[in-house]
């Protein structure tokens, strides 16, 4: 199909940006080449008309490559940093702006103190247009993202004092925007600085210089905890991600303990464990004068051994493994002190036991600590479509701690539960992470109804719960049944190939990424029902349903697509930016490719939308569908159909419909015979 008569191709390189063969539209470039002439009229009723149509147009990214062509960044900055205009004009002017700089065309390190300043100064006000300070939190969110000497730039004009108003306030798309300069700044902190939280180090005069410590404070967590977790308002998707970012960097800040191994030679960590000798013990540290050098020795390995550590001579050794490192001793340290009954309750109970029968406390406080840190993913970058927050962390300013003191008490119960000796201890523990996980699940609002759910979830319900999962995977291995399910299989997978193809036909929401975080715009692409064509467009929000085919404007005929690549080998994964760093959007990416050089990239909302998608792609060029949910969903669909056939050939009459369900009770007055 020949190119329409407005479209050239020519060759644009842009300061900080790879050179590109762009297709141009001649009408695009008028239309930039006026707004240009227009937003700079004198008459302001003129200029807010051209504002708001540049706003418009900016998503486009033809028009945006011609505008800022012109020079039109450098233009909209001046109008900011001039300060001369308010309101709507201002407004419509930040939105032009973060909509020409997410196309990631321009560097954000071309941008000059004063336009940062300005910025800024529109999030430090008390009262400020809600447009207006939407787009300025947007702006510094991307700057902080996107360049480091930005970043030391903002983090000196922007104060925990100024943020936290916007925290208060009812909303939630601010407190969203609020909460994502937060993750940004906490984000790219240097290393050094956000340790700052484990160190006697005095703090720095600007904000993120001790982000750590903040974060440690009551009052940026409680005002999370009442103002947006507790708000009479449902969190939404971008909300509940920026949270889980926010709990994901928090929990981060660990990582430098978890991978510090213990000196045994210092005495200040040697001082740790003779404290939780002392609390356990109730002993002082004896004199040198107190007997003998070889008795004195005899009196701390006989008490080290009681405390459950591997090495009874000299415990210190335990704590070189990382991880966990010195964040296990950390963790026991807490436990000792914040929780002192229940820790000398569980010392005491498992010295007086026999030999084979105590549960070690310091062997299983280390293996937990691990455990702990493999299920909260410590020391991982967040993922970019991740909603998994739990409220139950922002309830306590040592939510780690407190987590750990509930588990260690939980691994005690379940051992005695279980009558385990020292061979059982892996056993423990693989029961103890499933007794964890399955909690966490439910997402509990508070510690304590974690500690409530745990309190159901015995060695004896786990028990129950995996002979019922075992009954319902039941695995058909005898040879009749083998063969059988290989010659139903090709009709199990053309009903998945056709799911897959419905499910394309109905359409899928992506959110568009850039340079920035992961943006709050969308595009939809869904295929024709004759399986013909993909439409494809943008979309001012999330939409709810489906998109019908009329509204997106944009489509590739399915004879046009040459090839469909995943992961590294996207284009969009090739080219400079942040995206390529993050092995979770990686995972998640997949290009459409036609024509000779051009392609169509998408990154998907999850792993099963990646798999429905690449899976009907790959069933429209005639491929192979490879995707585990299509290993997962022939597993699941053979049983079924294995077991529906079983039970028809014992005549067990399985009806067409399902059986009714039961009328609800006229009335709910109930009364009970007590003879």
């Amino acid at each position: 199909m020949p190119p329409p008569a407005d479209i050239v191709k020519v060759a644009i390189e842009w300061p900080g940006a790879f050179p590109k063969l762009m297709e141009i539209d001649q009408v695009s470039a008028q239309v930039a080449q006026q707004l240009h002439e227009r937003i700079q009229s004198s008459s302001m009723d003129m200029k807010l008309d051209a504002l708001k149509d540049l706003a418009n147009s900016s998503r486009d990214i033809t028009f945006a490559q011609e505008f800022i062509n012109l020079d039109g960044i450098s233009l909209l900055t001046q109008m900011v940093e001039s300060g001369t205009d308010f309101g709507d004009l201002l407004s419509f002017t930040l939105t032009a702006f973060v909509e020409l700089m997410d196309h990631g065309i321009v560097s954000w390190d071309t941008f000059s103190l004063a336009f940062i300043k300005k910025i800024a100064s529109y999030v430090c006000k008390s009262a400020m247009d809600t447009a207006v300070l939407q787009r300025s939190l947007a702006i510094l969110e991307s700057m902080v993202l996107n360049s480091q000497d930005l970043y030391q730039k903002v983090a000196q004009e922007i104060t925990i004092g100024q943020l936290i108003p916007h925290l208060q306030g009812t909303d939630q798309d601010i407190q969203t925007y609020t909460i994502a300069v937060i993750n940004a700044l906490f984000l790219k902190s240097p290393e050094e600085k956000r340790q700052v939280q484990h160190t006697h180090k005095p703090i720095f005069c600007f904000f993120f210089s001790f982000m750590a410590h903040i974060l440690a404070q009551k009052q940026l967590r409680s005002i999370i905890l009442s103002n947006v977790i507790r708000s009479n308002k449902p969190i939404n998707d971008e909300m509940a991600h920026q949270l889980y970012v926010l709990q994901v960097l928090t929990f981060n800040l660990l990582e430098d303990r978890m991978m510090t191994k213990m000196d045994p030679q210092d005495q200040a960590q040697r001082d740790i464990i003779f404290e939780l000798r002392r609390i356990a013990f109730d002993v002082e540290c004896e004199s040198n004068n107190s007997g003998s050098i070889e008795k004195r020795k005899s009196m701390y390995t006989r008490d080290y051994k009681k405390l459950g550590f591997i090495n009874h001579v000299n415990p210190a050794v335990d704590f070189t493994q990382i991880p966990p490192g010195m964040l296990a001793l950390d963790n026991m340290l807490y436990f000792a002190r914040h929780h002192q009954d229940a820790y000398i309750r569980i010392v005491l109970e498992n010295s007086s036991r026999e030999d084979k029968h105590e549960c070690p406390f310091g062997r299983s406080s280390i293996e937990l600590t691990k455990m702990l840190c493999e299920i909260l993913k410590v020391g991982e970058l967040p993922s970019e479509n991740c909603h998994d927050f739990h409220p139950m962390f922002f309830t306590h300013d040592r939510s780690f701690e407190e987590f750990f003191c509930i588990c260690i008490q939980l691994l005690n119960k379940t051992w005695k539960e279980m009558r385990a000796t020292s061979e059982d201890f892996n056993k423990v523990m693989q029961v103890v992470k499933e007794q964890i996980t399955r909690a966490l699940t439910i997402k509990p609002n508070s510690l304590d109804q974690f500690k409530s759910r745990l309190q159901n979830l015995s060695y004896t319900e786990i028990l129950k719960l995996r002979q019922s999962e075992r009954m319902n995977q039941e695995d058909f291995q005898s040879r009749p049944i083998l063969e059988l399910r290989e010659k139903i299989q090709p009709e199990i997978m053309e009903l998945i190939k056709q799911q897959r193809l419905n499910r394309l036909c109905e359409g899928t929401c992506f959110r568009k990424i850039s340079s920035r975080r992961r943006q709050d715009k969308f595009w939809y692409c869904r295929l024709s029902p004759n399986h013909k064509v993909l439409h494809y467009g943008d979309l001012e929000e999330s939409p709810q349903g489906e998109v019908p085919h009329d509204s997106l404007q944009d489509k590739l005929p399915v004879a046009d697509i040459k090839a469909v690549v995943t992961g590294k080998d996207c284009p969009h994964m090739k080219e400079k930016g942040a995206l390529k760093q993050n092995k979770e959007v990686l995972e998640l990416a997949f290009s459409v490719l036609y024509e000779s050089d051009e392609y169509l990239n998408f990154i998907a909302p999850d792993k099963h939308e990646y798999c429905v998608w690449t899976d009907g792609l790959n069933a429209l060029l005639g491929k192979e569908m490879t995707s585990e949910f299509t290993r997962s969903d022939m597993d699941t669909l053979l049983n079924m159909e294995m077991k529906l056939r079983l039970l028809d050939l014992e005549n067990i009459q399985i009806p067409e419909v399902p059986p009714p369900i039961p009328k609800e009770p006229s009335n709910y007055d109930f009364v009970y015979d007590c003879n």
